[in-house]
């Protein structure tokens, strides 16, 4: 009984908490840094030369060099990397646009609307998610060859404009249900019409959703290198993700410093949406309950 009571054995106690949690964000922060040292190193590496990039695994650069921005920059072609930034703009933006319009659109469909055959066509869609699609391309190529859309960004994201992305409906069908239906049923008294609904009432309070489908659309557009390998066959309509692959020489020593500055520059779009939406995901959760 008198053991249980010693002081020493109290004070251990009492710092216990503190002992937990520094462990426990020690491991975080170690895991942490394991997880992001990769994208580390290729920022490193883009401040580095060829020889330094092979002769150590460190991310910081001995004697660093912008000459991988600057000869990346020109590239191998006659488009400068610009060029390829601006391409893949034409594609991104376009796509995202029309992927959360078309998402919400289909979503409050079958969210809010007692459509015939709801159930089934709610299984096609989560269907079309389980589907691969690679068994996709061939038809798909065939049927924009007819159209006359090969070499152009149309077949990129024309198909987006359909709710073709069946993950995205999902997502915000779920958020949907979760959302009383007290506001959207006192604006239809008022006498908005269901697009009034959707838009000034429906859509304010999914914001977390949408900015959601906004930004994987948006970062999986920029890393996608098949489709435009397939539908674009002029080198001045490449996306970034081509012109990396075309600075690639397979013949004769590779400049990998200008290849990875580059890819520094093409993801940097990404990481600053993201952590520019960020903000808005978060006001958007805190403000997305039913006000009096």
């Amino acid at each position: 009984m008198a053991s249980s009571l010693n002081p020493a054995d109290h004070g251990w106690r009492k710092h216990l908490p503190v002992i937990n949690a520094f462990v426990r964000y020690g491991l975080l922060i170690l895991v942490g840094f394991l997880m992001i040292y990769p994208l580390l190193w290729m920022i490193g590496g883009a401040f580095k030369n060829n020889a330094e990039i092979f002769s150590s695994v460190g991310f910081i650069p001995k004697n660093p060099t912008t000459d991988g921005f600057v000869s990346g920059w020109k590239t191998s072609t006659e488009y400068t990397f610009a060029t390829y930034l601006l391409n893949t703009m034409k594609i991104v933006v376009p796509k995202v646009i029309v992927t959360v319009i078309s998402s919400v659109i289909v979503a409050y469909g079958f969210a809010r609307f007692a459509i015939p055959g709801r159930k089934w066509l709610f299984a096609l869609l989560m269907a079309t998610v389980l589907l691969p699609k690679s068994v996709l391309l061939i038809p798909q190529y065939l049927m924009f060859r007819e159209f006359g859309w090969l070499d152009t960004y149309l077949p990129l994201y024309a198909p987006q404009a359909f709710a073709t992305e069946g993950f995205f409906v999902f997502m915000i069908i779920q958020f949907m249900r979760s959302l009383p239906l007290d506001m959207e049923e006192a604006a239809v008294m008022d006498g908005c019409n269901s697009f009034q609904v959707l838009t000034l009432i429906v859509c304010p309070v999914i914001l977390p959703a949408i900015i959601s489908v906004a930004l994987f659309q948006f970062m999986w557009s920029m890393n996608d290198f098949l489709q435009p390998l397939i539908y674009l066959s002029s080198v001045e309509k490449y996306p970034v993700a081509l012109a990396l692959k075309m600075s690639i020489d397979v013949t004769e020593a590779t400049s990998w410093n200008e290849i990875l500055a580059m890819s520094t520059i093409a993801l940097a779009p990404s990481l600053i949406l993201f952590f520019l939406a960020q903000k808005y995901f978060v006001e958007g959760v805190t403000s997305g309950a039913v006000k009096g």
